[in-house]
């Protein structure tokens, strides 16, 4: 089992997650964060982190479309070991639907 984050990600990018990981298994893009599902150790300490609510495990139904998309990410995106700053708006994203529309395959600053 391992761990992934879905769409609530996108625009929040709150990054509370990053620092509690034990493996260092996320990965940023501009506007959202992914976790290698490879790399993942599935202890958990990362899904109440989450401001956001983005982070569940690959067993949810809800994550199952979400495993590959976090692992072809990861691939190519850096690695995230320390905590960034969210987005300024982020606040005003957290809790909004359907956000795929707005994700940007573009890597952020590792």
């Amino acid at each position: 089992m391992t761990y992934i984050v879905n769409e609530s990600c996108i625009r929040c990018k709150f990054m509370d997650c990053v620092e509690v990981c034990p493996v260092d298994c996320f990965y940023v893009g501009e506007n959202m964060l992914v976790i290698h599902p490879d790399e993942c150790i599935d202890c958990g300490v990362c899904e109440p982190e989450c401001p956001a609510e983005a982070i569940l495990p690959d067993s949810d139904e809800r994550a199952a479309e979400w495993v590959e998309h976090n692992r072809k990410f990861a691939q190519s995106w850096p690695n995230i070991t320390k905590k960034g700053e969210a987005p300024a708006d982020a606040e005003e994203w957290k809790g909004k639907p359907d956000k795929m529309q707005y994700f940007s395959p573009e890597p952020g600053k590792g």
